[in-house]
């Protein structure tokens, strides 16, 4: 049975989402190249995608992420492979870790969305080896799911007014800047493409909107108001828009930006 949901992460059906980034997290497990032993931790780990990726590899894997519903199947994935992960909620500004604890510090789509980036990149530095390096993927500014958080935007809550976009992480001077500043330098920054096929611009809407739990968590609110059918308008127009036809089917790019930091002070200038 499910625990109850602690954020909107939970609220709708990000799973589904999860499934189709885990070529994502392939990648940065294979840049992160983890070997056997080595401490890993996996920061906004969601359903554990990267996590597990990096304890097949025979890493000693911690995962962190805020909401425990998404922890629950994480464990339970784990579990079903015969795999021991540590599962820990914790928050990425403040995570459950002690100083130098990881050799491998991994966030795929996860530190990005922390209420604080500046306090977060410090934790991702604090807990890093001296000798440790440090991987993340970031959507890139404009691309398909920040663009998206555009047309969604009238309809939704307002974010915290002191929050910076989760793309920064995705600009490669911006995180630059803000990681520099917590101790750590950019030794790569590369932009990848992922491609997600659907039967249809629907199906791929119903996934957008079903998986995004803090859009669901204001659909009955929308219901009442009469503007959840106008949100679905816009967001079906705005796929017709950044979508391809692929082979008979329907194609939606995303892209990312793949950073691999160090320790300023391993650098070799």
């Amino acid at each position: 049975m499910m625990s109850a949901s602690m954020t909107t992460w939970g609220a709708g059906d990000y799973p589904a989402m999860a499934r189709r980034l885990m070529p994502v997290a392939e990648a940065v497990v294979a840049a992160a190249a983890i070997q056997p032993d080595d401490r890993v931790v996996d920061v906004g780990t969601g359903t554990g995608n990267a996590a597990i990726l990096a304890a097949q590899c025979g890493a000693r894997t911690v995962g962190v992420d805020l909401e425990p519903a998404l922890l629950e199947l994480a464990r339970g994935r784990a579990a079903g492979d015969g795999l021991a992960v540590d599962w820990r909620v914790g928050d990425a500004c403040r995570l459950p870790l002690p100083d130098d604890s990881a050799d491998v510090v991994l966030s795929v789509f996860g530190v990005i969305y922390a209420n604080d980036h500046d306090a977060a990149a410090r934790e991702l530095s604090r807990v890093s080896a001296p000798s440790g390096r440090v991987l993340l993927a970031a959507w890139t500014p404009g691309s398909l799911l920040p663009a998206m958080g555009q047309v969604l935007g009238p309809y939704l809550p307002p974010p915290p007014a002191a929050g910076a976009p989760p793309s920064q992480w995705g600009d490669r001077e911006l995180v630059g800047r803000l990681l520099a500043a917590a101790g750590l330098r950019i030794t790569s920054a590369v932009v990848h493409r992922l491609g997600l096929r659907f039967a249809n611009a629907d199906t791929a809407t119903n996934l957008l909107i079903d998986s995004a739990g803090h859009v669901v968590a204001e659909r009955e609110l929308l219901v009442a108001q009469r503007r959840w059918e106008a949100l679905r308008a816009d967001l079906r127009s705005f796929v017709d828009d950044r979508g391809v036809a692929d082979g008979g089917h329907f194609r939606l790019e995303l892209e990312y930006l793949l950073v691999t930091a160090t320790p300023a002070s391993e650098v070799t200038v």
